[in-house]
């Protein structure tokens, strides 16, 4: 079963920047489409960006995060990344990877909180 280990998160303030990491283990992602999840304070994972299998890396975003944040991928190295700029407050919470559909075992997951 593929695991994934995600890292990168901090503190930050408004307007700042951050480059999450997710690396998968156990197989490979290639053929997979694989989002990052955010998980605010009370409430559940949001998707928010996804990286596509198709060839020419398509990317998909929800609208808050789109032209702020950037989802790519590394299949050699197994690994996807989130690089996020402009961060609001509103953006603070616990970001997961996973795969799009059918989940595997969500990791631990990384902090990411921005304050004003």
């Amino acid at each position: 079963q593929v695991q994934f280990v995600e890292s990168g998160g901090g503190s930050v303030q408004a307007g700042g920047s951050l480059r999450l990491s997710c690396v998968a283990s156990g197989g490979s992602i290639r053929l997979k489409d694989i989002g990052w999840y955010r998980q605010g304070l009370g409430s559940g994972r949001q998707r928010g960006a996804v990286a596509t299998s198709l060839f020419g890396g398509a990317t998909e975003y929800v609208h808050f995060v789109e032209g702020r944040f950037t989802i790519s991928r590394d299949n050699a190295k197994n690994t996807v990344y989130l690089e996020m700029k402009d961060l609001k407050p509103e953006d603070t919470g616990v970001y997961y990877c996973n795969f799009r559909r059918s989940l595997t075992t969500w990791g631990q997951g990384t902090q990411v909180t921005v304050s004003t």
